[in-house]
């Protein structure tokens, strides 16, 4: 088994950063750790910079990328008329004025999806994340059939070209298939949301049974929402994820219209509801888990449910700022995700998770780098299902990224406060190098594999959005 050899010139070891550290690598994994190296060996492969483990994107809709640059200062539904003759009100743009108009604009795209045009869009959005550093996504699947509803002839068409999309852009994906069966609490699919949904949670655990698991490719599933799978149905997803042993996410209270709804209609929170059907536990994770009662947030951490936060995108959307620090002291691991994709970039997230708090709460200081790193690393992969990625020691997968020390924003501090530099100074842009599996995916900047990753953007959000 061939063996390659790494010189990190520096590596973050979980606890902190260590100078001069060599890999072996052989068969997709570290083999060996040597720290002490001062000078790289004969043959190594050479990273200068702060070397992590691959950052992990917790939660994915490849498709809102599409979204980017419109819907922020598009001309959004429900927004007011401007009044005339003032450059204030032409500055202020015609944004969406909450999540709810923005899905309409979200649904527009979602209409004009096929497994053709998805794959182009899921292989630029997965390569730009590779540049970012992120080396393993979490793919929240709800897109199925042709609109309309009606399968394609291979039911898993749309699947099967994210899984595909992956393998080319260089990355690890968890398939989180999703049961999206109604339009809230009981109603059925509007005519957007008929291409989402399976009928009944029988008829989505049938398909998503015949997703079947690659290398670089595992097999989730999601429940979309408690307004989204009917009450009596939430146990046949989680059955179907216990039995696999697999993970399972749901998107939580993220706005407080759905957990007024739920209370309307079942009496407890979504939590509770959740909890009732046998949805928690420790390879659930909640999205969002913004508008949480002081119950809620007991429910979560005495079950160890981890929560999946992505500022980027919930100060995108207005959602609110969750309750983070309180949910991982009770007990939840916490991931972060790029969601909506406003910005590829874990390392703005997880800043982002401690500059929110600090505004909402007006202290510092709630998370050290290293904290802020696990949620974007081991704790990411964890919740994914990849809980062999994550940390650079023996045994784990050989998934890397180099983060450059040099740049105007890296540029100043002792390398051994690389932990801090990368949560709260660098950013996706100083990202150099990209291993998954010991495979070189990103050198010096470029992928490897999508030579031109903006041409492939442009060209496939033309395609959706034409």
């Amino acid at each position: 088994m061939p063996v390659t050899t790494l010189w990190l010139e520096h590596a973050w070891l979980g606890t902190h950063v260590e100078p001069g550290v060599a890999l072996d690598v052989a068969d997709g994994r570290i083999t060996a750790v040597r720290t002490g190296t001062e000078v790289p060996p004969p043959g190594a492969e050479v990273l200068r910079g702060l070397t992590i483990p691959g950052l992990a994107n917790s939660h994915s809709h490849a498709f809102h990328r599409a979204l980017r640059g419109t819907v922020q200062v598009g001309s959004g539904t429900g927004s007011p008329p401007h009044p005339r003759g003032t450059r204030a009100a032409e500055d202020m743009g015609r944004a969406p004025d909450s999540f709810w108009t923005w899905r309409e604009v979200m649904y527009g795209v979602a209409r004009k999806l096929t497994p053709e045009n998805y794959f182009s869009l899921a292989r630029a959005t997965y390569a730009e994340m590779a540049l970012a550093g992120i080396t393993s996504v979490g793919e929240f699947h709800y897109v199925h059939h042709a609109p309309g509803g009606t399968p394609y002839a291979d039911p898993n068409a749309m699947g099967e070209a994210l899984i595909a999309a992956a393998a080319e852009a260089g990355i690890r994906i968890t398939l989180l298939d999703t049961a999206y069966l109604s339009s809230g609490f009981g109603e059925a699919p509007n005519a957007h949301q008929l291409r989402f949904s399976d009928g009944t949670a029988e008829a989505w655990a049938e398909r998503a049974s015949a997703l079947k698991e690659r290398e670089h490719a595992r097999i989730g599933a999601a429940i979309h929402s408690v307004r989204a799978v009917p009450a009596d149905q939430l146990s046949t997803v989680a059955r179907w994820a216990e039995e696999r042993q697999a993970p399972l996410h749901v998107h939580l209270s993220e706005q407080p219209a759905e957990n007024d709804a739920c209370l309307a209609a079942h009496g407890v929170t979504p939590t509770r509801l959740l909890a009732d059907h046998g949805v928690l536990g420790p390879r659930t994770t909640g999205v969002h888990n913004t508008h949480l009662t002081d119950a809620d947030i007991a429910l979560l951490g005495g079950t160890t449910t981890g929560t999946c936060m992505c500022p980027t995108t919930e100060r995108d959307l207005a959602d609110g700022i969750g309750p983070a620090v309180r949910l991982q002291r009770a007990g939840s691991p916490l991931s972060l995700g790029s969601d909506s994709h406003a910005v590829i970039d874990l390392l703005e997230e997880a800043r982002a998770m401690e500059l929110n708090e600090r505004l909402a709460s007006r202290t510092r200081g709630h998370w050290t780098a290293a904290a802020l790193l696990r949620a974007a690393t081991a704790d990411g992969h964890a919740a994914l299902g990849w809980s062999e990625a994550g940390t650079i020691e023996a045994g784990a997968l050989a998934d890397l990224t180099t983060i450059a020390l040099d740049s105007v924003r890296t540029a100043g501090p002792l390398p051994r406060l690389g932990a801090e530099t990368a949560v709260f100074a660098a950013t996706a842009a100083d990202v150099r190098h990209v291993f998954v599996g010991g495979r070189q995916v990103v050198r010096d900047g470029a992928h490897q594999s999508v030579p031109d990753v903006p041409s492939a953007l442009a060209e496939a959000i033309a395609a959706v959005r034409s």
